[in-house]
């Protein structure tokens, strides 16, 4: 049997990563400033992660959702405290896609409404009304097509205004990332979530804050949207949420009820998950990753825009892009091959970084030498 292909493979085998380095089968050693699209966040392998898992291991990895979990009611606890929002619920499922899924499904649930407000470049999953919020036609497929969702321009007042205006007692949700991820490292200005905020009040909707890349620490603050102040209604999250462990959830406002049968999940908050989590927020506590994301990722944007061929540097914390002109569009293909460095893309011209919360500034400056080292390669070839 043959795997399915659905995806670009490098030729490389990662077989050992600690902090943020990976070595392959060759016992090459690369710096990892992906993260593995944004799920390392308390970096590769630390120890405490590992032990969590591994003692939970030992005593149970898995029953369903039918008897009590005391780890979901810990992690809950420690979420709370850690978000901030110690009066929301919890729901755990496995993936960021799923996240978003139940977060639209609560939403229409709740208000009894079927239309869903989105936005130009955004990507909230591949399943089914996930993929139908998400702006790229190629990868909705026929079967997930609906009438029943609006895209509006991103950070763009006056349209959502005049959609409220004429649609808004239809209107469920808002969905929007507080940063787009696959889109291109747009940041969502403090204005436009305040508005959606505000509109969200006015006509009955639920604000749902997509959190999956953007949260969990990653910008410098807990939640990405919480740099404009307000407060959603549903938070998404999954990617960081397990360094590397499948595991997701929503925190839903105390004004949305549950009731049974409403959502469920076989895996979702299953032990090991929950102990992932827990290591995950335990580690970010203890190490002030979050205030370590936010000085590293500040000194990073600042040093890439003394780089003169780099454009439109932006971002927050550590989840930074910058555009290349045409004659660098290999940079990030001679960055891993010439400079071992894993970083992510946006087409057609993005480079994305991604790193571990727990970057520490050496790193940041091997990445800054590589990349300075590997423009001026590229420059002198093509004056040659």
């Amino acid at each position: 049997m043959k795997l399915f292909d659905v995806y670009p493979i490098n030729d490389i085998t990662i077989v050992k990563a600690k902090g943020s380095y990976v070595w392959d089968q060759e016992g090459q050693q690369y710096l990892d400033l992906y993260g593995g699209h944004a799920v390392i966040s308390i970096g590769h392998t630390h120890p405490h992660y590992v032990q969590r898992i591994t003692e939970q291991l030992n005593k149970v990895g898995f029953y369903s959702n039918s008897i009590r979990i005391p780890l979901q009611e810990q992690l809950a606890d420690k979420l709370g405290k850690v978000s901030g929002r110690p009066d929301y619920q919890l729901f755990l499922c496995n993936s960021g896609a799923e996240a978003n899924e139940n977060a639209l499904k609560l939403a229409s649930f709740h208000t009894g409404r079927k239309k869903v407000v989105a936005f130009r470049k955004s990507f909230h999953g591949r399943t089914s009304l996930a993929v139908a919020v998400t702006d790229n036609p190629a990868i909705v497929a026929p079967v997930n097509q609906t009438e029943n969702v609006i895209f509006l321009p991103f950070n763009d007042d006056a349209a959502l205004e005049e959609c409220f205006a004429k649609q808004g007692n239809e209107i469920a949700a808002v969905i929007i990332e507080g940063i787009q991820g696959v889109g291109g490292i747009n940041v969502a200005e403090a204005g436009f979530l305040q508005a959606i905020s505000r509109l969200c009040k006015q006509y009955g909707s639920v604000f749902v804050a997509d959190s999956v890349q953007c949260g969990y620490g990653r910008s410098g603050k807990f939640f990405s949207h919480d740099f404009a102040g307000v407060d959603a209604d549903i938070y998404s999250m999954a990617k960081g949420m397990g360094n590397g462990f499948p595991v997701a959830g929503i925190i839903i406002a105390p004004e949305l009820h549950a009731k049974h049968g409403m959502l469920g999940t076989t895996f979702g908050g299953n032990h090991l998950a929950c102990a992932a989590a827990l290591a995950v927020l335990e580690v970010i506590e203890q190490e002030n990753l979050i205030a370590n994301a936010a000085e590293t990722g500040k000194y990073l944007m600042d040093e890439l825009k003394k780089i003169p061929q780099l454009q439109r540097v932006r971002g927050k914390g550590l989840m930074i892009g910058f555009d290349v002109p045409e004659e660098l569009k290999d940079l990030r293909k001679n960055l891993l091959w010439n400079q071992r460095v894993f970083t992510g893309e946006a087409k057609p011209n993005t480079i994305r970084l991604l790193p571990s919360l727990a970057l520490r500034k050496k790193d940041a400056d091997e990445f800054l030498e590589a990349i300075r080292e590997e423009i001026h390669t590229m420059a002198s070839v093509v004056v040659k």
